[in-house]
């Protein structure tokens, strides 16, 4: 089943000389359930379409449909539902809050929407219940970042957007939340968009779309998708 579609989608900041066409007539769509990887360099166009897609910023053209809803026309207050109800996000940086404890993190996601999973849960599913009355100070790169992917998993969502979640760890811990990802999409259904611009993490992918200048360059079904503890870079 589709669940994603942009049709002749256009974004350009700024006007006259200092126009920047962020992306230039994108169409694409991807199946519910697959994980998707975005491949392209830094200021490909890569952020800017998740952030329309996650209904963070607007298209200054072009259609974007999810599960038959047009994203693209809705309302501030129904991309506020949108948002909290059908996305999950999960950056770089993991915006933990400093004062609150992983559980108080993941617990403050789970009261923005309708049909949580417990945040005790989600942390078990990142596999951190016993590092639950941490503070974010008090745990490693790799150990925020899965509270920071139980944050996002504990509003049940229908799609998680990951953006360069492993950008800012080492090889082995990027490895497991690269397997954590693609596991939890697996086990509940969920249609996972990625962003990278490491082409390694693309081997592992159900679809891989490269993005270059705003353009999407090539959309690809990997038939044989590597496992996360496979790749090598």
């Amino acid at each position: 089943m589709q669940l994603i579609r942009f049709e002749h989608v256009d974004k350009i900041y700024g006007q006259g000389e200092s126009e920047v066409r962020a992306l230039d007539d994108v169409s694409f769509s991807v199946e519910e359930g697959e994980f998707c990887v975005l491949l392209g360099a830094s200021g490909a166009g890569k952020t800017t379409l998740l952030n329309l897609l996650g209904g963070m910023d607007r298209a200054t053209s072009g259609t974007i449909l999810f599960d038959g809803r047009e994203v693209s026309a809705m309302k501030e207050k129904e991309l506020v539902n949108y948002r909290r109800r059908d996305v999950g996000f999960v950056f770089q940086f993991y915006n933990l809050i400093p004062n609150l404890t992983a559980l108080e993190n993941v617990e403050i996601a789970a009261m923005l929407c309708d049909n949580p999973i417990p945040a005790k849960e989600a942390l078990d599913m990142v596999g951190l219940s016993e590092r639950a009355g941490n503070f974010p100070a008090q745990l490693s790169g790799g150990e925020q970042q899965r509270v920071a992917i139980a944050r996002a998993l504990a509003k049940n969502p229908r799609m998680l957007l990951c953006d360069e979640p492993t950008g800012a760890l080492d090889f082995v811990t990027g490895k497991a939340v690269l397997k954590m990802l693609y596991d939890l999409g697996r086990r509940n259904g969920t249609t996972v968009l990625m962003i990278t611009h490491n082409s390694a993490i693309a081997q592992m992918a159900d679809r891989v779309l490269r993005i270059q200048s705003g353009k999407i360059r090539s959309d690809e079904i990997n038939a044989h998708p590597k496992k996360a503890e496979e790749l090598e870079w």
